[in-house]
């Protein structure tokens, strides 16, 4: 292979050709975690591939994924892209109508589907789909007319392949070009239709050797445990950064086995979305809480040591004789014991997909565990900047990787241009031209600021931004993020008030964090729904939002709220696979619930 591949075939049988005997990835299996070295993993990768080769995929030709976080999805992705194929990614809690959109769009010949239940969202949409030429069923079976087959069933047919035309698999995977098609990712779809980025060979390989120059893995024996969905880019970025390093993966998408996986894979990194560390900070604060008043003041007291210790060292002082022992006290005491839940080893989270609330990183710090924020689109093949340890700045996304060009325009948007910028969106040249100009520069749709060391500060959507009757902007996710770090047991917020004379939120309450709340109050077995009108419950949100209101110009603060009884989800259409809010649907569902903190005429509430 070539020094410098211009592909990810190429990138991957140069990792496979460096250190095969080294590990590549772990996945559960019997009750533990069986592990694959990079020799193992291209034996199977070349079974798929060859198997989709007999099967007559074409250069190009989109192969899609329907399935959860394992390794097979892995496999399965490498397999299509070194058959010279190219990947469509679906979030396996898309519904039938919106696997099929994905599908008829992209115009995918094949599809990998992880089994039985994933096949039938197929299977019931298969008239519409004329060009779905085979499905690969990871677990499921196969079907008598041939149309579902199963991954076991392909890799067999891929060994025979194989056998019989050797260097076939090595011609297709060399003759795959930079500028060629690799991954087809559709957009979350926060308004409408989703949109499918077109992200390119050279986008894949040219990023990852920006990761590796950032050096932000050299550290020794790295381990990654990994359980992002890999149908959002953020998971294939990583991913193809692994092939350019060589560090090993663990790699398990069931989200009730984190903590657990944690413990007994012990990573020395991670990556992971806000909403999970929003969900540890309210854990660790109600497990303190819930050990009594003493225990209680001592974290407390340990937090504010810790928080001390990090202002010192960003100002680049050492903390005082004094100071550092009773750091080493409230380390010996809190500290380390939540260190022990990540397993012991670990040096830093990864945090991307959405911002991440200053407060919560700081309370992190304060703990000994650096989060480590980055940021990026789908249509920048995700990570165009990230903090890097030991230089990390809060409140920032960090400085650009090398060979990303930035630049804020004279309306406060993020422009971006470099070799990661997707090709396009896929069969919509107006929505192209809309977002790529003439001179390539991707128009973000962020607002953002850049300190004059590079770093850069994103302060909302662009589209997102409220601005009220008064004719002030108001930023909602900065409101948001704050908020739920102040209150633990608040879970989602939507700051509203677009051509309203103020500013008012909806706000949605953790079930688990209330669930306790509720224990302590006297209030235990009550439901949310009765939950949500206590006096107390309410008090307890108003005092948030008082600290909130405190810090913020009187245009900005949040004059009321309503709680609601359930969270936005999912499967309500009120929140995107990658947890995003839908804000406009999540504003016309509760429209009527608006419109009433509007409705008291009160003129001293108003702006």
């Amino acid at each position: 292979m070539a020094e410098n591949p211009r592909s990810v075939p190429a990138l991957f049988l140069e990792r496979t050709g460096k250190t095969p005997e080294a590990e590549a990835f772990r996945h559960p299996a019997d009750g533990g975690w069986r592990s694959l070295t990079w020799r193992q993993a291209e034996a199977r990768v070349r079974a798929v591939a060859s198997g989709l080769s007999a099967l007559g995929l074409a250069p190009e030709e989109r192969c899609a994924i329907l399935a959860s976080t394992r390794l097979e999805w892995l496999l399965a992705d490498f397999g299509i892209l070194c058959a010279g194929g190219a990947t469509t990614t679906i979030y396996p809690s898309s519904t039938a109508e919106e696997c099929a959109y994905i599908l008829s769009d992209s115009g995918s010949a094949y599809c990998f589907a992880e089994g039985d239940e994933q096949v039938a969202k197929l299977a019931a949409r298969r008239p519409e789909l004329p060009a779905l030429r085979k499905v690969i069923a990871i677990d499921g079976r196969a079907t008598p007319d041939g149309w579902v087959t199963t991954l076991e069933e392909l890799e067999r047919l891929g060994r025979e392949r194989d056998a019989a035309l050797p260097g076939r698999f090595e011609e297709t995977a060399e003759a795959v070009k930079a500028g060629d098609l690799a991954t087809l990712v559709y957009t979350s779809g926060t308004t409408g239709r989703p949109k499918g980025v077109e992200l390119t060979h050279r986008c894949w390989v040219e990023q990852s050797a920006a990761v590796e120059a950032t050096g932000i893995l050299d550290h020794p024996e790295p381990l990654q445990f990994f359980w992002l969905p890999l149908s959002h880019v953020f998971g294939k970025m990583i991913g193809t950064a692994q092939l350019r390093i060589g560090f090993p993966t663990a790699v398990d998408g069931r989200i009730e086995k984190i903590v657990e996986n944690l413990g007994s894979v012990r990573p020395t990194f991670v990556c992971a979305v806000p909403r999970i560390f929003e969900k540890v900070h309210a854990k660790v604060l109600q497990g303190a809480r819930d050990g009594g008043a003493v225990k209680h003041a001592i974290f407390q007291w340990a937090l504010g040591v810790g928080r001390e210790v990090v202002r010192l060292r960003r100002e680049g002082r050492a903390p005082g004789a004094l100071l550092a022992a009773q750091h080493a006290l409230a380390d010996r005491l809190v500290f380390a014991k939540v260190r022990a839940l990540f397993g012991g080893r670990l040096r830093f989270f990864i945090s991307g997909s959405a911002p991440l609330a200053r407060e919560v990183q700081e309370f992190f710090a304060a703990l000994g565990v650096e989060i480590l924020e980055g940021y990026g689109l789908t249509e920048s093949s995700a990570a165009t900047h990230v903090n890097l340890p030991g230089r990390a700045r809060p409140g920032t996304v960090g400085p650009a990787l090398p060979g990303i060009e930035v630049r804020i325009a004279g309306d406060g948007e993020v422009l971006m241009r470099g070799a990661w910028i997707m090709r396009g969106y896929h069969g919509r040249p107006a929505d192209t031209a809309d977002a790529l100009d003439d001179q390539g520069w991707l128009h973000t749709g962020d607002i953002g600021l850049l300190d004059r060391d590079g770093f850069l500060a994103i302060t909302d959507r662009k589209k997102d931004l409220i601005k009220t009757s008064g004719g002030k902007y108001v930023a909602p996710q900065e409101l948001e993020g704050r908020l739920k770090a102040l209150c633990p047991e608040i879970s989602q917020v939507v700051v509203h008030g677009e051509r309203r004379n103020y500013v008012t939120a909806l706000v949605t309450l953790d079930a688990a964090a209330m669930e306790a709340w509720a224990a302590r109050a006297g209030l235990a077995g009550l439901a949310m729904d009765g939950l949500v009108a206590q006096p107390r419950v309410r008090k307890l949100v108003q005092d948030a939002v008082d600290r909130l209101n405190a810090g913020l110009p009187r245009y900005a603060t949040v004059k009321k709220f309503a709680l609601l009884p359930a969270e936005f989800s999912e499967a309500a259409g009120e929140v995107t696979p990658s947890q995003k809010l839908k804000r406009k649907v999540i504003e016309a569902r509760y429209r009527d619930v608006l419109d009433g903190l509007y409705a008291s005429g009160d003129l001293s509430t108003r702006e």
